[in-house]
C-alpha cells in the first residue's frame, strides 16, 4: 500500500461560496459549492482513489480488501469495514442553520447510524464572521421549543467572533452553526444526521421554509452550560501542537518550516492529512512519493511504518488518527 489521495466530492448548496475550487486549485472553478467531501463513506457518497496501483477502487473496497492493514487492527476491531471519519472542507457564504448532532446512542436508535462529535479547524474567516456554539445561559427542553416556536432561540445561544486558526471541538448534543464568511477544515464522525433547529425564518424560491426538526433535537440537545467552548492552544513551528483527542479522533497542528519525520506503526491507525497551506512532498518507508499541496487530504494506511514531509514552502497540516480506547 501506499499514501492515497481521493476524488473530491463536491456540494452545491444555497449557502455555498466560491472559495472551495479556488482554494483546492481546481481547474473548473464553480460557485455555490458549500462542501468539499475529502473523504467519505456515507452512502452514496463514498470516496475513490485518485491515485496509484488503486486508483478507481472506491474506500469500502480498499477496507474490504486489505482490513486491518489499511484502517488498523484496533480501528477494524472497533468498526469492522466502517470507515470512521468523513473530512471535508466548509466555505459557508450565507449563514448556516441552528443545528444539533445525536449522540451514538441516538443515532443508533433512530437512524441505525454513529452519533455525530465533530470539529472545526477555521481556514479563513471574513472580519467580523463568527459561529455560534453552545449557549449563553441555562435553559430547559420547555423553555427551548418555546424559544423555537417565538424566534427568541438565537437570544439564549454564545456566538463567537473567528479568526484564521481558531479551532472548535463539537461534542454530539451541542447546538451550533457556522456563520457567514467562514472557511473550515471539518473532522467529524461518518455520519450524515443533522437536527434542524432554526432557519431564520428563510424561504426558498417557491416560498417555503426549510423543515425544522424541533422535537427530535429536544432530546439530543446536551443543555448544560460550559465555559471551555472554544479550543485554547499555543501554534509552535515544527512541533506537534495538539488541538483535539477524544474517543472518536486525536487532531494534531503541524506547521513546518523544514523536514520532518513521522511515525505510523505506533498509532495501529489510519493517518489522516489535510494541508490548509503550502506544499511539501510526502515519501513513506518503502520509497512511494506524493505531493500534498493547500487544498488536498491525504490518507496514509495504519502498514506504513512512516512517512516524511519534505517541505518545499511553509505548509500547515492537520494530523488525525483514531486513538486506542
Amino acid at each position: 500500500m501506499y499514501p492515497i489521495k481521493f476524488n473530491t466530492i463536491l456540494k452545491k448548496v444555497l449557502w455555498g461560496g466560491a472559495e472551495i475550487c479556488k482554494f483546492k486549485h481546481l481547474s473548473e472553478l464553480q460557485d455555490g459549492v458549500g462542501e468539499s467531501w475529502e473523504i467519505s463513506q456515507v452512502k452514496g457518497n463514498v470516496s475513490v482513489v485518485d491515485n496509484g496501483e488503486y486508483k478507481g477502487c472506491s474506500l469500502t473496497e480498499m477496507i474490504q480488501h486489505f482490513g486491518a492493514d489499511f484502517l488498523g487492527k484496533h480501528v477494524y476491531e472497533r468498526f469492522g469495514e466502517k470507515f470512521p471519519l468523513l473530512i471535508k472542507f466548509i466555505d459557508a457564504r450565507d449563514n448556516l442553520s441552528i443545528q444539533v448532532h445525536p449522540n451514538d446512542e441516538l443515532a443508533a436508535k433512530r437512524h441505525n447510524s454513529f452519533g455525530k462529535t465533530e470539529m472545526w479547524y477555521v481556514i479563513a474567516a471574513q472580519e467580523g464572521a463568527g459561529l455560534y456554539s453552545g449557549f449563553s445561559k441555562q435553559i430547559t427542553p420547555d423553555e427551548y421549543v418555546e424559544r423555537v416556536h417565538n424566534n427568541t432561540i438565537m437570544d439564549v445561544l454564545q456566538f463567537h467572533p473567528v479568526k484564521s486558526g481558531d479551532v472548535f471541538f463539537l461534542p454530539a448534543g451541542r447546538v451550533h452553526a457556522i456563520g457567514k464568511g467562514i472557511f473550515i477544515a471539518e473532522i467529524q464522525q461518518t455520519s450524515d444526521i443533522t437536527y434542524r433547529i432554526y432557519d431564520y425564518n428563510r424561504k426558498d424560491a417557491n416560498g417555503k421554509s426549510r423543515e425544522l426538526h424541533t422535537e427530535l433535537a429536544k432530546d439530543a440537545i446536551d443543555y448544560k452550560m460550559y465555559d471551555d467552548l472554544k479550543t485554547v492552544y499555543t501554534s509552535e513551528s515544527d512541533k506537534t501542537v495538539g488541538l483535539v483527542s477524544c474517543k472518536y479522533f486525536v487532531t494534531n497542528l503541524l506547521d513546518l518550516n523544514k523536514d520532518i519525520k513521522r511515525t505510523i506503526s505506533d498509532k495501529d491507525s489510519f493517518v489522516v492529512y489535510i494541508c490548509m497551506e503550502g506544499e511539501a512532498s510526502l515519501t513513506d518507508n518503502d520509497g512511494n512519493s506524493i505531493n500534498i499541496r493547500q487544498g488536498e487530504t491525504i490518507l496514509v494506511p495504519a502498514a506504513i511504518e512512516w512517512v516524511k514531509f519534505g517541505v518545499q514552502t511553509k505548509v500547515k497540516l492537520l494530523e488525525c488518527y483514531i486513538p486506542k480506547i
